[in-house]
């Protein structure tokens, strides 16, 4: 990890870190098996070690935010798994801070909703001042890093 990264840990480890799509999938198809990362779809490009590395990371702070629209997200790629994923995603539920604004807010805010979309859009809304971001998604990583939200791209922390 940069010194950089490091010290955005120390900046958000009280506040709390707002977790993309990609990576909350992660996290539950890791509960479910370390095996099941690398044979589902959406997870297949991770490994069994950035499951480690996410979970390690994640005990860092002591929030672990995300947004109705990760969740649902999330919850329909995880469908695809059926029982015990159903399971899995329900108790997982009980440790996230769900925050939620009025679509209509969030399409009508300062992000460009056309390009990004209302996942991301309420990403940014929510994570301004408040929260570090935890994507794997280069173009909102860098949309978010150019206006000033500070945000770690999953990928730089990975080991290939």
């Amino acid at each position: 990890m940069t010194t950089s990264q490091l010290s955005l840990l120390q900046k958000y480890f009280q506040k709390g870190i707002l977790v993309d799509t990609n990576i909350l999938l992660l996290l539950f198809v890791g509960e479910l098996g370390r095996e099941r990362i690398s044979n589902f779809g959406r997870t297949d490009q991770f490994t069994p070690r950035d499951y480690d590395l996410l979970i390690e990371l994640l005990k860092r702070f002591k929030v672990i935010a995300t947004t109705p629209n990760v969740l649902t997200e999330v919850n329909s790629l995880l469908n695809k798994l059926r029982e015990p994923a159903r399971k899995v995603f329900s108790k997982g539920l009980a440790r996230l801070e769900e925050i939620y604004i009025p679509s209509r807010e969030v399409a009508s805010s300062n992000w460009p909703f056309l390009k990004y979309g209302l996942t991301d859009c309420g990403i940014a809304d929510i994570a301004q001042s408040k929260y570090l971001v935890l994507t794997d998604d280069l173009r909102l990583a860098s949309y978010l890093h150019q206006k000033g939200i500070d945000t770690i791209n999953f990928n730089n922390l990975r080991t290939f």
